[in-house]
This record gives C-alpha cells, structure tokens and sequence, in this order.
C-alpha cells in the first residue's frame, strides 16, 4: 500500500486549504486514515482521523476548523482546513493501518503506512 499526500501550498490567514490522501492498493473502508503535522522543531501533532463506520476525531487545537472525510469509493481521505493561521503551518502527514482495534489511533505509532508530507504555509 503506498498514501500519497498532496495540496499542500501558501496561503493567508483566513484562508482554505483542502488535503488529499489517496492510497494505491487498498480501501480505506475498513482502516483508518490520520492526518498528522509537525512544525519546524517541534514534535508532529494529531490532527485528525476518521475510522471505519466514519467515525472521526480531532485535535484540540483544531476546534471546529478542519473537517476530515473520505470519498465514496473509500480510497481518497480529505483534510478540509478552513479559517488557517499562521500557526497551522507545518508539514502534514496522512497516515493509515487496518488493525481490528485501534488503541489510540490519535497516536503516530498506531499507524504503519505513511505519505510523504505536504508542506502548509499560512502566512500572517
């Protein structure tokens, strides 16, 4: 399985971004798909997951902001990010696994399937 995580790019405060994640091999219909970021010298952060049944989760830092969804066919996730500030900016990861259980799946280690980041600029 290979994610490809792309639409990343420099926007302005206040602005959108929306993210893409798209796996190559295999439905994300009965996994999970995370969005991860990580800031210059900072640790990588959760961002937002969703799981089979379409259950999601987000960050607190998050509040209401960004919204994650998959299409139909299950093999694309999005990361819509609206109202972005300059403190979004980071690389964002997608990530994803299919384990029977989850036992944090706001947890970066809890997944073995990563894309390669796309870089979100927000300036000020």
């Amino acid at each position: 399985v290979q994610l490809q995580a792309y639409g990343g790019g420099l926007v302005q405060a206040g602005d959108f971004l929306r993210l893409s994640c798209a796996a190559s091999g295999r439905s994300f219909s009965s996994g999970a798909v995370g969005w991860f970021r990580q800031a210059p010298g900072k640790e990588r952060e959760f961002v937002a997951a969703i799981r089979r049944g379409g259950f999601t989760y987000y960050g607190a830092f998050v509040k209401g902001r960004f919204t994650i969804s998959t299409d139909s066919a299950k093999t694309t996730v999005y990361l819509q990010m609206n109202s972005l500030a300059p403190e979004d900016t980071a690389v964002y990861y997608c990530a994803a696994d299919w384990h029977p259980i989850f036992r944090s799946i706001r947890t970066a280690g809890e997944y073995n399937y990563w894309g390669q980041g796309t870089l979100v600029t927000v300036s000020s």
